[in-house]
């Protein structure tokens, strides 16, 4: 690892030291950081595989009910209901804390279930459909927001990371090594000068 190129003097040494006193204590810091991102990314995507087998248990239920709807009615009269539904979904970004951090999410707030049609032009089937699929939205809404959150926190500790690795692999030991040679080179100098001094005084003796 190469040394900071900088002149061996005192002043300079102690500029060194306060830099890799800095250099450290912020990697300590970042480490920790990073720890803590790592932890709440992992608590995110277990969350995530919690949503995922919902989520098939959902599609599980949903798609036969559909299918039992279109065999029941139909696809004519299907679409036709279909066309009958209209819901307003209100969509908004949101802040969340993870791992000490605010992060940008987004939040799907779901209307209440309605009946857009008749007593007389509805079934069973068809209300099964709509209730399931709901249910399903609900679940999908959930997913977006936490995988969101994850993606973004992800993206954190892999910057962290950069910055560790950073800091572990160049600047310490850069700022570490310049260091040991300011230190060196200031300890062969009063060395030199405690020789000279020496010298000088067994001249003056003689």
């Amino acid at each position: 690892m190469a040394k900071l190129n900088i002149a061996p003097t005192k002043s300079n040494l102690l500029s060194v030291k306060e830099q890799l006193s800095t250099a450290v204590e912020g990697y300590e810091l970042l480490e920790q950081k990073r720890e803590i991102l790592v932890r709440e990314l992992m608590r995110m995507v277990e969350r995530v595989k919690l949503l995922e087998a919902e989520l098939d248990k959902q599609y599980a239920k949903a798609y036969p009910a559909l299918k039992n709807m279109l065999k029941a009615v139909g696809g004519d009269r299907v679409e036709r209901i279909s066309h009958s539904v209209s819901y307003d979904f209100k969509i908004k970004e949101k802040n969340v804390v993870a791992g000490g951090m605010n992060f940008a999410s987004i939040d799907v707030e779901l209307p209440e279930l309605q009946l857009f049609y008749s007593f007389m032009g509805s079934f069973a089937d068809s209300d099964k459909v709509m209730v399931e699929f709901f249910a399903l939205l609900k679940l999908l809404t959930n997913m977006a927001s936490i995988r969101t959150i994850a993606w973004r926190l992800a993206g954190e500790v892999k910057k962290t990371q950069r910055r560790v690795n950073a800091l572990d692999k160049m600047v310490i030991p850069q700022t570490r090594e310049t260091k040991v040679y300011i230190e060196s080179v200031l300890e062969e100098r009063d060395r030199e000068n405690v020789f000279v001094l020496k010298s000088l005084k067994n001249r003056k003796s003689l």
